[in-house]
């Protein structure tokens, strides 16, 4: 798939094969890139490799960014998908099932800023707007210095669908 050893970086190899799909109609206009860290796990590369594929398709005028969301086809200002949940959402979703299901318990710390950038491939910004959405809904709370907990059951969102 990937000519690790020739000449044309990964991170070229990696856009062309994205260009592709975006010529092929797999990828339509305001849809989402895939993110860095699906691109590193799919194409076994490195993060920073992942991130110059973006830059890469901006360059090329296939894709833009918005900070906290993620990458979409298209030129900067093409309508976006529907029913695409921002990159921010889907984490806090995604903790949020977790709490739900028990995996993080009342009063213990959700992952910390530096394991969920890793997890998700994303950047501080994205986790700190994940956070501060878990944080409105109820799901959590901060203690300055110390991380982010999660609250009492009693405290949850009554419609926990979001």
């Amino acid at each position: 798939m990937l000519d690790r050893e020739g000449p044309v970086p990964l991170y070229k190899q990696v856009a062309d094969m994205v260009r592709d799909q975006i010529e092929r109609g797999e990828l339509k206009a305001g849809d989402p890139v895939p993110s860095e860290a699906t691109l590193e796990k799919d194409y076994e590369i490195a993060r920073t490799t992942a991130r110059r594929v973006a830059r890469e398709l901006r360059e090329m005028g296939l894709a833009y960014t918005v900070q906290g969301e993620g990458t979409f086809v298209g030129r900067p200002g093409t309508p976006r998908s529907p029913a695409k949940l921002p990159l921010y959402q889907k984490i806090a979703e995604e903790v949020a099932q977790r709490i739900q299901r028990g995996e993080i318990a009342p009063n213990r710390a959700i992952p910390g800023e530096k394991v969920m950038m890793r997890q998700y491939g994303v950047a501080k910004v994205t986790v700190r707007q994940a956070v501060a959405h878990l944080r409105e809904q109820g799901w959590v709370f901060t203690v300055p210095y110390r991380g982010t907990y999660v609250t009492s059951p009693e405290k949850w969102p009554i419609n926990q669908g979001s």
